[in-house]
């Protein structure tokens, strides 16, 4: 699950109520590993119609799972996030740089916003997603457990949350150049393990920015209740315990 693609874009204005140093432009995608780049425009979200979500940094921010390129500098931006009480309306936009070179494969790629102020994360919510186009329902069961609060200071930890069986999106904060990259996952029951790449002579910007990794596990490997996975390398060492 390794990948020659270090580029990631820097999330844009999440809605105005996170603070994140250093990020100027645009949102964070998924480290979903890609293949040898082949040359290719931008995705098109016009073929794209498997949506998936769940909710992160303890109710505070979101994923939206789109498919297509795997490749990390291709994957679309969360470029506006309004609400109308647990209503969301998300809307999410390929890159339109001609000079990005997206592979042809057809991959899961996380996407990440925040909640806007006065939605609740422990009662359900409805993604109402534009992507191209694609207008689509993602519905996300609230967690009674979260503490967050939506337009607060997120505090910078690892979190995750399930897209799938056996699939979740780990999201952690960092250089948005050096995003995680997945170099073994192996896990059985309520446990597992993601072991990452440490490259120490690495060069990466000073930001502070949001990045998703999918992880996934075989079929009926994990069970997705009381799940806790360990984070081993990249700088990541720990626990989090997977919610939704």
């Amino acid at each position: 699950m390794t990948s020659p693609t270090r580029l990631l874009s820097v999330l844009s204005a999440l809605a105005g109520v996170l603070l994140i140093a250093g990020c100027a432009s645009s949102s964070p995608g998924s480290t979903t590993p890609s293949s040898s780049p082949a040359p290719s425009s931008s995705s098109s979200g016009g073929d794209d119609t498997d949506l998936d979500g769940t909710l992160l940094d303890d109710g505070r921010m979101f994923a939206v799972i789109t498919q297509g390129s795997s490749s990390l500098a291709c994957t679309p931006q969360i470029t506006q996030v309004t609400a109308k009480g647990q209503a969301v309306d998300v809307t999410v936009e390929d890159k339109t740089d001609p000079a990005v070179m997206c592979t042809a494969d057809y991959a899961p790629r996380a996407s990440i916003g925040a909640l806007p102020e006065g939605v609740d994360p422990t009662k359900e919510i409805t993604l109402n997603v534009t992507y191209g186009e694609v207008v689509d329902d993602v519905d996300l069961d609230g967690d009674p457990a979260f503490t967050g609060k939506p337009g607060s200071s997120t505090d910078y930890l690892p979190s995750a949350g399930w897209i799938d069986d056996g699939s979740l999106v780990l999201l952690t904060w960092g250089s948005s150049t050096c995003p995680p990259v997945v170099e073994s996952v192996e896990g059985a029951g309520a446990t597992g393990t993601a072991t990452f790449v440490t490259d120490d002579g690495e060069v990466c910007t000073m930001d502070m920015a949001p990045r998703g990794t999918i992880i996934a596990f075989a079929d009926d490997q994990v069970d997705d209740d009381g799940f806790t996975l360990t984070l081993v390398g990249g700088g990541l060492d720990g626990t989090v315990d997977v919610r939704g």
